[in-house]
């Protein structure tokens, strides 16, 4: 499954900017916005679409070289989603059925680690497929 996925995945350098804006900030803040307002909907819902965020965080590293670019779009997706929750909360009034810890702004921050830990796991499992498979990425940059 992994090494189909990687065979396959176009690398977010490769895609053009609007679509790298568009993945990389516009779809983490609108799942963030959602959360926002099932945080205080239903637990159920909530822990949902945050099972469905970390599996879009995961595949996300796919389309990086290695961990470490999973790394850097998980953190910065992370930290994304959590401002929009916590905006989107704050937005609607509504009590959270979920704790969101007595420092809500620390949220952010810990939802930008667990999304850089997730999304850097996919770029590494993804480098490990491309590797088995003989595909090596370069960097373009010069040296």
């Amino acid at each position: 499954m992994f090494a189909a996925l990687t065979r396959n995945a176009t690398l977010l350098r490769d895609r053009e900017r609007p679509l790298q804006i568009l993945l990389g900030g516009v779809i983490p803040a609108i799942v963030g916005a959602v959360a926002g307002i099932l945080i205080g909907v239903s637990t159920g819902a909530y822990y949902g679409l945050g099972a469905v965020a970390a599996v879009g965080q995961f595949l996300a590293g796919f389309e990086h070289r290695d961990g470490w670019g999973g790394a850097d779009r998980g953190f910065f997706g992370g930290l994304i989603y959590g401002i929009a929750l916590l905006l989107m909360h704050a937005a609607v009034g509504t009590t959270a059925k979920v704790s969101l810890g007595s420092f809500p702004p620390f949220f952010a921050v810990l939802t930008a680690i667990i999304g850089m830990f997730i999304c850097a796991a996919g770029g590494r499992i993804a480098r490990f497929y491309r590797e088995r498979a003989g595909i090596f990425i370069t960097d373009p940059r010069p040296e």
